[in-house]
């Protein structure tokens, strides 16, 4: 039955059923409070966050324009060839003064009034800090204690692996190799081993609904044999591929890992609607699947890192996924699809053809965002009613096969704990 709302909504006072995760109240994804919370416990303390590739920057003077939760800040390389990571917000009078999404330059410049950084965040210059001379007198100017290393952007702290780069507001934050754990760390090192990588380029969508439901979405193995119809139609992702979940210690990353097309044909084991038999492809090289020798096995493995991003291998196509929330009720979705430097040419082209199932029109991805967006009505049509996440149970663990919920409840667990729920 629906219950009264409560009179204020934080953590302690969500009505959740039970002390376990498995049933979680549709205020979690319509409260705007609960909102701010989050982003200062998940995005802004205690965690570490994906802002791009080094490979977005190659050369010095190289920047990307990122978020940290809904805080804006840029990826920079500096004249010397280190990675920096800054907010986008001047220290003078706060405007957030860096508006293309990439470029080069030698420093940063804050339009509003010329205050100039170098690309580190130190402020360099402060024009009038003199003030102005008229008839031998000086007038105005900044205070005579005013000193610039006092007064630079805000600088986060960052991490780099595999060439991948992470940062945090936190500057107590644990380490990144901790934060990951050794279960997911083995699939970040699978994908991000050192090689060179290679940028292909991007898409870029708004995605009205909360930006939980996107780790959920990698976390729940349980639809995409039952909602994508090329999915299970052509065999990438199937309840009875031989697979596996496996999870950090906190619970709060996972991966999915499956392997393609050892079991029967797809008509033998389907009875779902989503299986189209007849279906064929007008240009079969979307299936032209080159086996690498990096897979170990897996055709695909989807790792979540919480809060904040997805690394993606579905047979060839490659990519990060990262999630920017904009309020409780939306979130914008940028992905990256890269190449590795040493590929040939033909499986550069491999990899931009199997991106087409991906991005905002992808053959599979489309499906995701709609269903985002109408789970978001839903609950905000009924707020005081709650998900039901109990397939595989009610307990959290790793996980053989695919017909479990257990990642989404492994967040649960930990967002339940973080936010004192």
């Amino acid at each position: 039955m629906d219950r009264p709302a409560p009179a204020s909504v934080f953590p302690g006072q969500l009505a959740w059923e039970n002390e376990g995760s498995s049933r979680i109240p549709f205020m979690s994804y319509t409260s705007e409070a609960l909102h701010r919370l989050e982003l200062e416990r998940f995005f802004y303390r205690k965690h570490w966050c994906y802002v791009g590739l080094e490979a977005e920057i190659p050369n010095p003077g190289d920047f990307k324009l990122s978020a940290v939760g809904e805080r804006s800040v840029i990826l920079a390389r500096d004249l010397e060839g280190g990675i920096n990571v800054v907010e986008n917000v001047c220290a003078h009078r706060g405007m957030s003064f860096c508006r293309e999404r990439h470029g080069n330059r030698r420093d940063f410049t804050c339009p509003y009034h010329q205050w100039n950084y170098s690309l580190k965040g130190d402020l360099q210059g402060v024009p009038f800090r003199r003030g102005v001379r008229q008839e031998g007198k000086v007038n105005g100017g900044m205070p005579a204690d005013f000193k610039l290393e006092e007064n630079g952007l805000n600088k986060l702290k960052v991490a780099s692996r595999g060439g991948v780069v992470f940062a945090s507001f936190d500057a107590d934050v644990e380490p990144l190799e901790d934060f990951l754990g050794p279960a997911v760390l083995r699939y970040f090192d699978r994908l991000f081993d050192g090689r060179a990588l290679k940028i292909l380029g991007y898409n870029r969508q708004r995605i009205p609904g909360n930006w939980k439901l996107m780790q959920e979405n990698i976390k729940d193995p349980y639809h995409p044999g039952l909602l994508h119809t090329w999915f299970v139609t052509f065999g990438l992702w199937r309840a009875d591929n031989k697979s596996e979940l496996v999870m950090d210690a906190q619970h709060r990353h996972g991966a999915m890992i499956s392997t393609r097309g050892q079991m029967g044909k797809a008509d033998q084991v389907t009875s779902v609607s989503s299986f189209k038999a007849d279906m064929k492809l007008e240009d079969p090289r979307f299936l032209d699947i080159v086996p690498e020798a990096w897979w170990g096995g897996p055709t695909a493995v989807m790792t979540t890192v919480f809060p904040s991003v997805i690394f993606q291998q579905q047979v060839n196509s490659v990519s990060t996924r990262h999630i920017q929330p904009d309020g409780h009720g939306a979130f914008d979705f940028i992905w990256t699809h890269f190449a590795f430097a040493d590929d040939s040419e033909e499986m550069v082209q491999r990899r931009l053809r199997q991106a087409n199932l991906f991005g905002p029109a992808g053959f599979v991805s489309a499906d995701d965002g709609e269903v985002i967006e109408l789970s978001q009505k839903g609950f905000e049509q009924k707020p005081f009613h709650r998900t039901l996440a109990e397939l595989g149970g009610k307990d959290v663990g790793d996980a053989d096969h695919m017909v479990t919920e257990t990642l989404i409840r492994g967040m649960y667990e930990y967002w339940r704990r973080v936010m004192e729920a």
